[in-house]
């Protein structure tokens, strides 16, 4: 059976084999689903829904931002993939900082 090219240009990209780029993605699906399970209970902790302004999901979506970073953190090290994500996390700081990549 052959691979989907989508794939073969993630293996490349991350410089992995298919196993990794598996997980990789099992990593980023396992975070995405958290963070929405717990999207509702929290917000609902914080204010009803009726009370809930534009302002608020602002306010949510930056807030989650650390949160979310953790929690893939956290799936990287169960799939065994911290040092990846690690790398990835790293990557993507000093993009949004502005600094060069060593």
């Amino acid at each position: 059976m052959r691979k989907p090219k989508w794939l073969d240009r993630l293996e490349k990209r991350w410089h992995v084999n298919t196993i990794r780029a598996v997980l990789i993605l099992v990593v980023f699906a396992c975070t995405g689903f958290t963070v929405f399970f717990l999207k509702e209970p929290i917000l609902n902790n914080i204010a009803p829904g009726d009370e809930r302004t534009w302002v608020f999901s602002v306010v949510y979506y930056i807030l989650i931002f650390p949160v979310y970073n953790i929690i893939l953190l956290f799936y990287g090290f169960i799939f065994g993939q911290f040092s990846f994500f690690w790398a990835f996390e790293k990557k993507m700081f000093r993009r949004m900082t502005g600094k060069k990549d060593k």
